[in-house]
């Protein structure tokens, strides 16, 4: 049973194989197997790459069971028809254009198990992606507000500055007048006299200044305190919002792209494995000699085409007979005054209708 499924993944005339020597029939059932498994193989490929896409292990299972399918048909396909003539140069050419298409299929097959293979080394390179990426983010995200903020930050350090040297005046004021009233400065005499009264009024004054402009300056920052905070909170807002998009970068392409950062080597070596199982029963069938299932097969479409040939001749030879019984008939037929007579009689009958149909017609019109 699995022999005889294996000549039909071959593309062989079962009925044909059966007749033929155990070896031929191992070879086809070596080449059915061959093209039977690498349809498995597209199958887990096409289904582990879909699943990167849609995350969805059904859809992943569906589609891959239909491009497995269509990997089956193409290589049987394939197989099947090429044929030993017993011509290498010739058989060669003939299978060209099949070895080429098996290329191109041994690649789709091999990218996606590639990726599953070297998934953990992925990951790795995806991770340290995904960590400059959101690097880079904030970075740009900071730059969007970068001047804002440090506008709204100028303006406080403005307004602490002048409370501070404010306060430094006020300072300078008060060691002035103590100073004075200890006698060290000034008028160098101890006591409270009119210069220190003078001076003591210059701080009052400066003082109520002091505490008038901390309050219009604290109303201010405390302002600015809101609005740098909102601006900070829109600016971790829109970092937390675009780092979900960052966290999914792992899709097909991006691991794809992950996978050329990795050594070629490996990859190569994966992509020559399935290059050679994918070829494999195409140069099976050019390096085998002419076995006895190829002559059967060539024998039997002999007998087709001789068949065919000779339905052709006999066709032809029918119809040129019956065109000479024809002409011959039809000549003999124009000397019978039997059939002149007839003939004349009913186009006297035709023309006389003619007429009687005109003359209804042209009397209706009148």
């Amino acid at each position: 049973m699995l022999k005889k499924f294996f000549w039909m993944c071959s593309g062989a005339d079962l009925d044909l194989l059966q007749k033929c020597s155990k070896s031929e029939q191992v070879k086809y059932a070596g080449i059915g197997g061959t093209v039977f498994f690498t349809a498995v193989m597209a199958f887990i490929a096409s289904s582990y790459a879909l699943f990167t896409v849609f995350d969805s292990v059904y859809i992943a299972i569906a589609f891959g069971l239909i491009w497995g399918l269509l990997i089956f048909n193409l290589d049987r396909f394939i197989v099947s028809t090429i044929k030993k003539q017993g011509k290498p140069r010739r058989e060669f050419v003939q299978a060209v254009p099949r070895l080429i298409l098996a290329i191109i299929i041994a690649v789709v097959i091999a990218k996606p198990l590639e990726l599953k293979i070297f998934e953990k080394e992925i990951n790795q390179v995806l991770l340290e992606q995904k960590n400059n990426l959101t690097l880079q983010n904030k970075e740009q995200i900071a730059l969007q507000y970068y001047p804002e903020i440090t506008r709204v930050e100028s303006e406080i350090q403005n307004l602490n500055n002048t409370i501070q040297n404010k306060e430094k005046e006020v300072n300078d004021l008060y060691s002035t007048y103590i100073a004075e009233a200890e006698g060290r400065e000034g008028t160098l005499k101890i006591g409270k006299g009119p210069v220190y009264t003078e001076k003591r009024e210059k701080h009052d004054a400066m003082l109520q200044e002091l505490q008038q402009i901390r309050l219009e300056n604290k109303n201010q920052i405390t302002e600015k305190e809101i609005i740098l905070k909102e601006l900070r909170e829109k600016q971790s807002l829109q970092t937390a919002n675009s780092q979900p998009i960052i966290d999914g970068f792992d899709g097909l392409m991006a691991r794809i792209n992950a996978l050329n950062d990795l050594p070629w080597l490996p990859s190569f070596f994966i992509f020559l494995l399935f290059l050679a199982i994918e070829t494999s029963p195409i140069l099976a069938k050019l390096i085998s000699q002419k076995g006895e299932y190829d002559f059967k097969f060539e024998s039997q479409e002999y007998k087709v085409r001789t068949w065919v040939e000779q339905q052709k001749n006999q066709l032809d030879e029918l119809l040129k007979t019956d065109v000479i019984l024809n002409n011959k008939v039809y000549y003999d037929i124009a000397d019978e005054e039997k059939v002149y007579t007839y003939k004349k009689q009913k186009a006297e009958e035709l023309m006389q209708l003619q007429s009687d149909a005109f003359y209804n017609n042209q009397k209706e019109f009148l």
